[in-house]
């Protein structure tokens, strides 16, 4: 994703806000029982954020146009326009006497939340940065197939997942849907492609390797029998995958416990309603070019890499997701 997108979307967020702030803004004209100063000018308020709004479209307009040389001032003059618009209208309204600017309407985009935020804005999903050098999973995993596995398949997947969010996007709002079934496959391989392939590098580690430990470790020795028996059986689900895909360790929610599944490609012939803890790619370009076609030898050295810290805490989050069993 491109810095002018980033900025973009940053800009669409803005405006939404400063949408939500004038209608919040006229509802206070029917709520007068409810306003802490019977004095308060609300045509001001509103003209004060459609002023804001409108300054957002203009530089929006540029960016589309030509791009901005200064944008990142000028994202920042606007990001301190609207942090000081929000301070001054929520003293004005005494929030603790009246909650206008509750979560749902507050604005809270800091530089770093303008870069990284907690929600990710359709068509605004990003590669993550590998968590360790591209060599540092040698000799099991070397640095050629890490290179073009994170910067060209993933990104790709990035990209492809960005473009079929934006299309359904635009079918909502002309209201043409008659490629949805494509965007919709486009979405849901690479959605999964890009969310299998972050747990993946997460997964992984120059530290890794060896026999699990924590909770995990009960956990498949409750389920598996012991370490062996789960390694053995996980090994030959990856081993046995047709043509390209994933195996990949998940929490049922619904049965309690964990399973071994496989999934075909990224999305297809596994189950719903689960959450992968730990997932290994055996897709060709995950291996071919220092395995050739010799899946297990890549699998049994890919064992040496394991990152069961991963795999641990992802573990202590999912399993407080439980649903009623069936």
């Amino acid at each position: 994703m491109t810095m002018q997108s980033t900025e973009a979307n940053w800009l669409d967020r803005l405006e939404e806000w400063t949408e939500k702030c004038e209608q919040l803004v006229g509802s206070l004209d029917s709520r007068s029982d409810q306003l802490p100063d019977e004095n308060i000018d609300t045509n001001e308020w509103k003209n004060r954020f459609q002023e804001l709004r409108d300054k957002v479209g203009i530089y929006r307009d540029q960016l589309h146009e030509e791009g901005i040389a200064d944008a990142a001032a000028k994202l920042d003059s606007l990001n301190a326009e609207a942090h000081q618009l929000k301070s001054e209208f929520t003293q004005v309204m005494e929030r603790d006497r009246f909650n206008g600017l509750s979560d749902d309407n507050a604005y809270d985009a800091s530089d770093e939340d303008r870069k990284s935020t907690t929600e990710v804005p359709i068509g605004g999903h990003t590669l993550p940065p590998l968590p360790y050098d591209y060599n540092a999973l040698e000799p099991h995993i070397n640095e050629e197939i890490m290179r073009l596995h994170h910067d060209s398949h993933h990104q790709g997947y990035v990209d492809g997942l960005n473009k079929a969010e934006k299309e359904m996007q635009k079918a909502r709002k002309n209201g043409d849907f008659s490629l949805i079934r494509h965007w919709e496959d486009e979405a849901a391989f690479n959605g999964a492609g890009h969310y299998l392939h972050t747990i993946f590098w997460e997964n992984m580690s120059p530290d890794g390797g060896g026999k699990p430990h924590g909770e995990i470790a009960k956990e498949i020795k409750q389920t598996f029998g012991d370490f062996n028996k789960f390694k053995e059986h996980f090994s030959k689900a990856a081993e046995n995958v047709q043509a390209v895909g994933w195996a990949i360790l998940v929490w049922s929610p619904r049965s309690h416990r964990t399973e071994i599944l496989q999934a075909k490609k990224h999305q297809n012939l596994t189950q719903q309603d689960v959450i992968p803890l730990l997932v290994l790619d055996v897709w060709e370009h995950a291996y071919y070019l220092q395995y050739y076609n010799k899946r297990k030898d890549y699998i049994d050295a890919w064992w040496n890499v394991v990152c069961w810290n991963s795999v641990n805490q992802r573990f202590s989050e999912v399993r407080k997701v439980k649903w009623k069993p069936y």
